[in-house]
């Protein structure tokens, strides 16, 4: 049995020949690259640029990344990115001559690529350079992201190739990997990486950057490793892209570790202080944007996510919260080292129809049955306004909406020795267009309508009943409210042209009358 003394004086020599076991330093650099441009035959990119830049931001802000080591480099050239590697690699190796320091090498790409190079501005990088900048390093470890078409042609690297989801390893280190490096792309070697204009960038780096935000951190340690995120981005961008028309994207994952640590790429609990930790409640889908609800999107959070504390920049947010059948949406005031929670009861909830027109809910249609009260004022064929009730089935659409109601009213017809009672069934078809207020939606409405009247008489003399049929066309305008629950009420003024043929001593026959009416409804109803 060795002795305490000993065991300690082995402990130490241990150490000493291997520094890496011992407490490092470490060294983060980045070269962060973004393209809208690509070649002269590319379609340009709306958002690569503005991608890179919030990767930048987040590496600045949770990753221990100096600004002094992060070249951002945004519609550069081939020359100008070829540089930048060289130049940061360059200062790598000087820094990893120091004793007791390990170093980062970190490279991220959005931009137009195909599967054997990147397109920038004036020319090609081809993916094997990228390659042997990176593996050439003097970097302990190095991490290259590529959020690109067709990108996953560099996983194939010594057999890699694209698989599911690896389950997290259980090492509780945060230190680094002894050697290693690591490429995470955004799609595989025959698939188009895809960008959202709601998300105002592309979903892969999308998820990312939401990942190192904290909705990667799944052990809830308060650190987010290269492990947690990259499961996560792919679970978010597969789960995404499933719905989109260029159809499901698949993040890819090629790795060489050497050594038993965990790369740490983001620390939200360590910068606790400086920013602003937000809870969300769970079983919710959360967008966060900057400013106003017509910002960039700086975090999303699925429904499913399990990790519901972010950390986010002190500033002004404003946070729509999606359920499958309702959306509430409020502002979000983010103070320094503040602490808070999300509570949708405090925001405005938008229900049913308005998340169909804001293309916020899943199915493209919202509708549901409804009925009210209506008033018509008097047609020629009566003195007296017709009231009335009627029943219906509305449908929403993203752009219109579609109506049909079947309604009966009831007036009446007082002339010298006769009296009658006039019955009007309408059968209508109305087409509107809604805009959306904060407490109401306008809308204005066409459509067409055909109305059968059954007149009825007291009179001295013979008078059989009558029936007629006219058609008519209306043009409304109303304004609906949102109840709760998908209940809706809404008042509605129109004016209808109706053309009647109308029997008299000189047209026995009947005659073509043309008449106006105005009808005004009470309606309640039900979306789904």
């Amino acid at each position: 049995m060795k002795r305490p003394g000993a065991l300690l004086l082995l402990m130490l020599l241990t150490m000493l020949v291997h520094p890496a076991l011992a407490s490092a330093r470490v060294e983060r650099f980045a070269v962060i690259i973004g393209n809208n441009r690509g070649s002269a035959d590319d379609l340009p990119l709306r958002y690569a640029e503005a991608d890179a830049s919030r990767v930048h931001d987040v590496l600045l802000q949770l990753g221990d990344f100096a600004p002094l080591n992060t070249v951002l480099l945004r519609g550069q050239s081939v020359a100008q990115v070829r540089r930048a590697l060289l130049s940061v690699n360059e200062r790598i190796r000087e820094r990893s001559a120091l004793p007791d320091t390990q170093v980062v090498l970190f490279v991220y790409y959005s931009g137009h690529a195909d599967a054997r190079a990147l397109h920038l501005q004036g020319g090609e990088l081809e993916l094997s350079e990228l390659r042997q900048h990176a593996r050439g390093s003097s970097a302990n470890f190095r991490l290259v992201v590529l959020d690109a078409c067709r990108s996953g042609a560099l996983t194939r690297v010594k057999g890699g190739d694209r698989a599911p989801p690896f389950a997290l390893p259980t090492l509780a280190q945060d230190g680094l990997p002894g050697d290693g490096f690591a490429f995470l792309t955004a799609s595989s070697a025959h698939e188009d990486a895809q960008e959202s204009d709601e998300l105002q960038g592309a979903f892969f780096t999308h998820a990312f950057v939401s990942g190192l935000l904290g909705a990667a951190d799944a052990d809830g340690d308060g650190a987010v490793v290269l492990d947690e995120v990259y499961r996560y981005a792919y679970e978010a961008t597969l789960r995404a892209t499933s719905r989109t028309f260029a159809g499901t994207q698949h993040p890819t994952f090629h790795y060489d570790l050497r050594g038993r640590g965990q790369l740490v790429l983001t620390r939200p609990r360590a910068h606790a202080a400086e920013r602003a930790s937000v809870d969300f409640p769970a079983g919710l889908g959360f967008l966060v944007m900057r400013g106003s609800a017509d910002g960039a999107v700086a975090v999303e959070l699925a429904a499913s996510d399990r990790r519901r504390r972010l950390s986010l920049e002190p500033g002004r947010y404003f946070v729509r919260v999606r359920a499958s059948d309702v959306l509430y949406e409020g502002p979000l005031d983010a103070a320094s080292g503040s602490a808070q929670a999300i509570d949708p009861s405090d925001m405005s909830r938008i229900d049913y129809a308005r998340l169909v027109r804001k293309g916020a809910r899943p199915s493209r249609f919202a509708h549901g049955p409804e009925g009210g009260m209506s008033v018509r004022s008097p047609l020629p064929n009566a003195d007296t306004a017709c009231f009335g009730a009627f029943v219906g089935y509305a449908l929403e659409l993203s752009s219109f909406g579609v109506r049909a109601r079947f309604s009966s009213c009831a007036s009446e017809l007082v002339t010298e020795g006769l009296r009658a009672r006039v019955l009007a069934h309408d059968l209508e078809l109305g087409f509107h267009h809604a805009w959306d207020l904060s407490l109401f939606a306008l809308e204005a409405s066409i459509g067409p309508g055909l109305s059968l009247f059954d007149q009825r008489f007291e009179t001295r003399g013979s008078a059989p009943p009558q029936t007629a049929t006219a058609p008519f066309v209306g043009l409304g305008l109303g304004a609906q409210a949102d109840l709760s629950h998908g209940f809706y009420s809404s008042l509605n003024v129109s004016g209808q042209t109706h053309f009647l043929r109308m029997l008299d001593r000189d047209h026995p026959d009947g005659r073509l009358t043309v008449a106006f009416a105005v009808r005004t409804t009470l309606a309640f109803g039900k979306h789904f």
